[in-house]
């Protein structure tokens, strides 16, 4: 069974004379990947995601044709509390979803609406702080924390309720190069330990991204446009041409094909790029 399933989907939101925002989407996610959603702002990367965890049409109403399945389960018909243990949302802005006066009641709060017993309330609790580092800060308010503290926080909040999958909207939007990688990389651990099934990322800064994810989905227009292998889409023409932020090394190697000096797979890093240089 696939863990997101959509079928012949479209949505136009309620009150908007524009078109519709997602049209004709078939798609299908499965477990043990890291997924990087990409496209152009205003591609319907962030109503796609919404549209995974029964937001949409449940609470951003308007006029939806077709079904969203979350492992099995009619987005339509499950109420999106129930959704968050499957899928977890962290929002662009942490900020925005952080609420509680400290770190750990901020963790407690979804499991504590979903009513579940104190005792592996607490459990999940110490578990959480362990596993994102963040130990040392249970007791600070969240809004005394840094950017990179407070996603951290808000990634924590949502394994609280121990999803499937995981999406975060632009997740180092607001952190600097070393906050960015790190979040990153805390991300792939958290699939590597097996600590989620998925991760889904939107993400402009490609350069970092790009050598962790396992497979693209490319949105335009609200329409899927291509899903495949990290490289097998990098090193196709649609991943180049849709005014996307290209990586550096990867602009490079393209021109050098260009101009028929290299012939191999466009790198994607700069780490893969020395080594292809080593080779030649």
């Amino acid at each position: 069974m696939n863990l997101i399933k959509f079928e012949d989907f479209s949505f136009k939101y309620s009150g908007q004379a524009q078109d519709f925002v997602l049209k004709d989407i078939d798609l299908e996610i499965d477990q043990g990947k890291f997924i990087l959603l990409s496209g152009i702002t205003g591609s319907g990367k962030t109503s796609l995601v919404r549209a995974m965890n029964g937001l949409i049409p449940q609470f951003y109403h308007g006029e939806m044709i077709g079904n969203v399945f979350v492992k099995g389960k009619n987005t339509r018909e499950v109420p999106t509390s129930l959704l968050s243990k499957e899928v977890g949302l962290v929002f662009q802005n942490p900020e925005n979803q952080l609420l509680a006066m400290n770190v750990e009641r901020e963790i407690a709060f979804g499991p504590e609406n979903l009513g579940i017993e104190w005792n592996e309330i607490d459990s999940r609790i110490k578990e959480c702080l362990k596993v994102v580092n963040i130990e040392h800060l249970k007791k600070k308010a969240p809004f005394e924390l840094s950017g990179g503290e407070q996603q951290r926080v808000a990634i924590a909040s949502v394994l609280s309720l121990q999803p499937e999958l995981i999406i975060l909207d632009e997740p180092t939007s607001l952190l600097d190069p070393l906050g960015a990688i790190r979040i990153l990389l805390l991300l792939k651990d958290l699939l590597q330990e097996k600590k989620v099934s998925t991760i889904i990322v939107i993400e402009h800064r490609l350069d970092l991204v790009l050598p962790l994810s396992d497979e693209i989905i490319l949105i335009d227009k609200g329409r899927i446009i291509e899903q495949g292998k990290t490289h097998e889409v990098i090193n196709g023409d649609i991943f180049l041409n849709i005014g996307l932020n290209i990586p550096k090394c990867v602009s490079v190697f393209q021109t050098l094909k260009n101009d028929k000096l290299y012939q191999g797979k466009l790198p994607l890093s700069v780490q893969e790029s020395i080594e292809i240089i080593k080779m030649s």
